[in-house]
């Protein structure tokens, strides 16, 4: 008896995307160094006249990389929306400290969606809070 649910169809191709943009962007080149090199070239004109060898795994990184951080921070962004904390309204001797529950999943707060988006950003979110 196979007690597995069957998976959402809908769900396996958003998945299936997802790792592909994830496999695509593991195979393209990092670009953090060179750009700190490239900032010094740019023109008078604001450009940065570049002639380079790019592997084909760049070049389809980059064919969609800015759509795909755009969707990704939407997206982001909107799960931030859902997933945020309110009061579970229940009785507590710290009133300074009341207890929270996630407003869309009703986790106790952080919720688990909560806790994944800051530990995948962890990295971003400390090197924005160090001081320049």
């Amino acid at each position: 008896m196979n007690t597995e649910e069957p998976e959402d169809p809908q769900r396996r191709r958003l998945r299936e995307h997802l790792e592909t943009i994830l496999i695509r962007t593991e195979k393209a080149a990092p670009w953090h160094d060179e750009a700190g090199r490239l900032r010094s070239l740019v023109n008078h004109e604001g450009f940065v006249p570049v002639r380079t060898r790019l592997a084909i795994e760049d070049l389809e990184f980059l064919a969609g990389a800015r759509q795909e951080v755009l969707t990704f921070a939407e997206l982001t962004l909107r799960l931030l929306d859902l997933h945020q904390p309110r009061d579970a309204g229940g009785i507590t001797s710290d009133s300074a400290h009341p207890i929270l529950r996630c407003r869309s999943c009703m986790w106790r707060w952080p919720c688990p969606t909560f806790r994944a988006m800051t530990e995948s950003f962890g990295g971003a979110l400390d090197a924005l809070s160090e001081p320049a």
